[in-house]
């Protein structure tokens, strides 16, 4: 079955005859969507109908809004909290847990008619993607002489999605600095559909999706800066550090609060030691084991808050990210 297909509502069905069971709210990011999803549906056939666990898809910030209100548990982010969120969560009283659970190559893709395009420059995305290209960057040509007088169509992240605030940081050098007049959207799959039906078409979105849909997608390497070669999206290029800068770790954000609920702690349990081969069969790159016994260690000690200080930072590693350290 292709996890990454299934509704939003599958893995609430798996537990629609324990109409009491207990109840774990998940929210947020499309790309790390199917990572919780697969885990919540193990989750569940594990706990034998007595823990209900539903995933929702409103995008990295919409997940966010949701969680410092209070009405989520957990909130799926693919880029680390911000500084209006951590904000908006210490003045409704949400002190939360940040926990890293895979890495991500945000890949760059074209339909798979396209023959002229063999990679792309950092300096040609920014060229496309920033917001001085509005109404002026609208062929191929003009991006790069030797392309072709076609139109360029546009698809990529909408506001809400971390995707959308990483790729612009890494790409245009801000985060949310993006051209207007493209097709936008925080469900990722809509994304797919559009690139996959417009020769000219080039988007961005989370590997998983590409992955999911190659008869549909080509990827396109990327070239960091000048003098080097492209490198392609893959999982091997993500734990090389290679693929820069589109890779990125994602992550869930656990409420202190739901954590202290039985039910809340066995499903985050059961994530970190479980989730790895979930990670890497809906195609996202699992962390080292010692992450994942540091993400459970992190909990014992209620180390609350977030390592980024209401930013980001493009191209960090894995080992690199378990040295930071977490502060409200």
């Amino acid at each position: 079955m292709k996890r990454i297909a299934c509704s939003v509502l599958a893995v609430a069905v798996l537990s629609t005859s324990a109409a009491h069971a207990q109840l774990v709210k998940i929210d947020g990011s499309s790309t790390v969507f199917p990572i919780t999803e697969a885990v919540a549906e193990d989750f569940q056939r594990a706990a034998k109908g007595k823990i209900r666990v539903t995933v929702g898809i409103s995008g990295t910030g919409g997940g966010f809004k949701k969680f410092c209100r209070g009405e989520t548990d957990i909130s799926n982010a693919s880029r680390p909290i911000l500084k209006s969120e951590m904000e908006a969560c210490k003045a409704a009283g949400v002190n939360y847990y940040e926990l890293p659970v895979a890495y991500d190559a945000l890949t760059v893709v074209m339909n798979p008619k396209n023959t002229f395009l063999k990679s792309i420059t950092v300096a040609e995305l920014k060229k496309i993607w920033e917001p001085a290209s509005q109404g002026k960057i609208t062929k191929w040509k003009q991006v790069n002489p030797a392309w072709p007088d076609q139109p360029i169509k546009l698809f990529g992240a909408g506001a809400d999605s971390g995707t959308f605030d990483y790729f612009t940081e890494a790409i245009v050098g801000k985060a949310k600095s993006s051209r207007g007049d493209y097709t936008a959207s925080e469900d990722d799959n809509v994304l797919v559909q559009g690139v996959s039906r417009d020769i000219n078409a080039l988007g961005y979105f989370g590997f998983a999706y590409y992955a999911e849909n190659l008869d549909r997608l080509k990827g396109v390497p990327v070239v960091p800066t000048a003098g080097k070669s492209a490198v392609e999206p893959s999982e091997a290029n993500v734990v090389n550090g290679s693929y820069q800068p589109l890779s990125r770790p994602i992550f869930i954000y656990v409420s202190a609060a739901a954590y202290d609920r039985p039910e809340v702690k066995q499903f985050i349990d059961f994530y970190m030691k479980q989730g790895a081969p979930l990670i890497s069969e809906v195609k996202y790159v699992p962390l080292p084991k010692k992450a994942y016994d540091y993400n459970l260690d992190h909990l014992a000690k209620k180390q609350l808050g977030t390592k980024f200080g209401g930013g980001s930072k493009v191209g960090l590693t894995i080992e690199d990210l378990m040295k930071l350290e977490a502060k409200l």
